[in-house]
């Protein structure tokens, strides 16, 4: 039942469903309002000639405007009309209104915390663009004293969860986009429960959509009875569907700003593998412990200040002085992305770490919809001789996403990028590796939803022993998955050629 449902509020339904409707409001228009028909038809249309226009003009990707466009061009009497309803560059305004009020009380210099290092430390290193872009841009402060473990899968992340949570003296923040009950969420909310008794700050936030099926609607009522402060981000309200664009896709836990876990798996029992819902689920998350733990903290402060303001100032929640000046492992970069930021900082993370490859880049990721830029930075890094490696599922979790990823294979392949797909089953890690010296574990996928719709999250780790465990784990997993090749596209693929174009066509509306 919960994947039958799953299905009907789709991406992909919802367009055809309002697609259907207001067809049908056309057909009825022109059965019951004959004689005023021609005045409305022109009223649409020219509303679909000035949503072209604004289109040309307006500084956003061109993939995005081409796939709102063909529509528009097919049905012109309605297009312009479903673009004003279901306009993928339309932010609520109560949304966009909340995050530029706590980001004008904050200043920025505030929030980095009083460890952080300059990257102009890092001129002479060849990861320097990158850190700079991310401090000065995306505003993410380069920290160093910082322990890092990597987990190249969900199932090891529980011990260390539960031994941290329980370890909590002050207070514990978690922030994640599912929230399903099962082993991994009920022994988890038994620790909280404790914790909130004793008196600790609790906070707990989930996405309403991405927990939509799993938790009754009003279950942040629930927890805030357990003493957990709850919060529901950005609560559906089933109508035309703006308010599914924006959703808090970002995975986040922080005890006592001390320490920090993020990633790519949620609070459900798929994810550390103890119900099997696509085969084997392969994730991966960073657990950081020593001063890059703060970030985390602010990012979960400002989301949480942003719906329910609570303090003025964040010094209250920063940890108490602890000398980790004797841990010696490499850099973290904390960072975020955001839909109201203008800056797409996932994307231009990403690419720049492609660009900037000089013996090899890997990348995992669960889905592959990318605009042209990021296709032709692969294809080129692929032709100047990096070794270009991207893992995809072989067991889907939505069809159609599939046919979109795989649709991309020959022409990535024909370039000498190298395609595996995880035979064991469904892989949801977002990581990439760039010539063993930088990598980025976090929660955005290569797709447009992540990079331009999702509140997201994720470190880069520079120079950490922890980057050894990244590049094994990536070692590994190529062995243990099927190397695409072009006859393997050609017998697979061939068949959905049409289909394959018209939903990458429209991919960034899905």
């Amino acid at each position: 039942m919960k994947k039958i449902l799953n299905r009907l509020l789709s991406r992909m339904v919802i367009t055809c469903f309002l697609v259907v409707v207001q067809l049908a409001i056309m057909i009825l228009g022109v059965v019951f309002l004959q004689d005023r028909y021609i005045y409305i038809s022109g009223a649409l249309k020219l509303l679909s000639v000035i949503v072209v226009m604004y289109l040309i003009t307006k500084d956003t990707n061109p993939m995005v405007k081409m796939a709102w466009m063909v529509p528009i061009l097919i049905f012109p009497v309605l297009g312009g009309l479903m673009y004003v309803l279901y306009g993928h560059v339309l932010i609520p305004k109560k949304l966009r209104k909340n995050f530029l009020r706590v980001l004008q009380q904050e200043v920025y210099e505030n929030v980095k915390g009083d460890n952080w290092v300059p990257a102009e430390n890092l001129k002479s290193e060849p990861t320097y663009r990158i850190c700079n872009y991310m401090e000065n841009v995306a505003e993410a402060p380069l920290y160093k004293h910082t322990s890092v473990k990597y987990y190249a899968i969900g199932d090891d992340v529980m011990d260390d969860l539960i031994r941290d949570l329980e370890s909590a003296e002050k207070y514990i923040f978690m922030e994640y986009f599912i929230v399903d009950k099962g082993y991994m969420w009920d022994t988890i909310l038994e620790i909280l429960k404790r914790k909130a008794a004793e008196g600790l700050d609790v906070r707990f936030m989930y996405d309403d959509i991405g927990s939509v099926f799993n938790v009754p609607k009003y279950y942040w009522k629930e927890l805030e009875s357990y003493g957990i402060k709850c919060m529901a981000f950005n609560q559906v309200v089933p109508f035309f569907a703006t308010i599914f664009n924006n959703r808090d896709h970002r995975k986040i836990t922080v005890i006592d700003g001390k320490i920090a876990h993020t990633g790519g798996y949620n609070m459900a029992d798929e994810y550390i593998n103890k119900i099997e819902k696509y085969g084997k689920w392969k994730d991966s998350g960073v657990r950081l412990e020593g001063e890059g733990a703060w970030s985390f903290t602010v990012m979960f402060l400002q989301m949480w200040n942003s719906f329910r303001y609570s303090e003025g100032s964040y010094n209250n929640y920063r940890p108490a002085e602890i000398d980790y000046s004797g841990v010696s492992d490499g850099y973290v970069q904390p960072y975020k992305s955001s839909p109201l930021s203008g800056e797409n900082v996932g994307e231009n993370l990403y690419m720049q770490m492609i660009n900037d490859a000089q013996e090899y880049i890997y990348i995992f990721t669960p889905y592959l919809i990318v605009c042209n830029e990021l296709m032709m930075a692969l294809k080129l890094a692929a032709k100047r001789g990096v070794d270009v490696r991207i893992v995809t599922p072989a067991i889907p979790d939505k069809k159609y996403i599939y046919k979109m990823t795989q649709f991309s294979y020959k022409e990535l392949l024909l370039a000498g990028v190298k395609i595996y797909q995880y035979t064991p089953g469904f892989i949801h890690s977002k990581t990439l590796l760039m010539d063993g010296k930088l990598a980025s574990v976090g929660s955005i996928n290569l797709d447009n939803r992540s990079f331009y719709h999702h509140f997201e999250c994720g470190t880069l780790l520079y120079d950490c022993k922890a980057i050894e465990d990244v590049k094994k784990d990536m070692m590994d997993t190529f062995a243990e998955s099927e190397e695409i090749d072009i006859p393997w596209c050609r017998n697979n693929i061939s068949r959905v050629n049409i289909l394959g174009a018209i939903l990458r066509l429209l991919s960034p509306l899905l």
